[in-house]
């Protein structure tokens, strides 16, 4: 898989995938402060647009977000792979 500089924010995926060389995300999103509503509204919308099995990284620096965010996965059946706030990598479910 190819690292996309244009999908993700300024160092976000790059710097992550540099770090953490087993897992390269298929797509990533920066969303900032969002707050848990909107969040996973557009966080579901960006998954569905995804192939079963992608990986998603998500950056989310809003407080509630660690607990959120695995609660929603649990809910939706995707899979938290990691969890190290701000970053969180998503499997699309299958």
């Amino acid at each position: 898989m190819t690292i996309r500089p244009s999908r993700a924010s300024a160092g976000g995926l790059a710097s992550w995938c540099a770090m953490n060389e087993a897992i390269v995300p298929d797509d990533a999103w920066d969303a900032g402060d969002l707050g848990c509503g909107e969040l996973v509204i557009v966080l579901w919308n960006r998954l569905r647009a995804l192939p079963p099995g992608a990986h998603f990284l998500l950056t989310a620096t809003d407080p509630g977000a660690m607990h959120d965010l695995p609660a929603w996965c649990r809910l939706t059946g995707h899979g938290l792979i990691t969890a190290e706030p701000p970053r969180f990598l998503i499997r699309r479910k299958d």
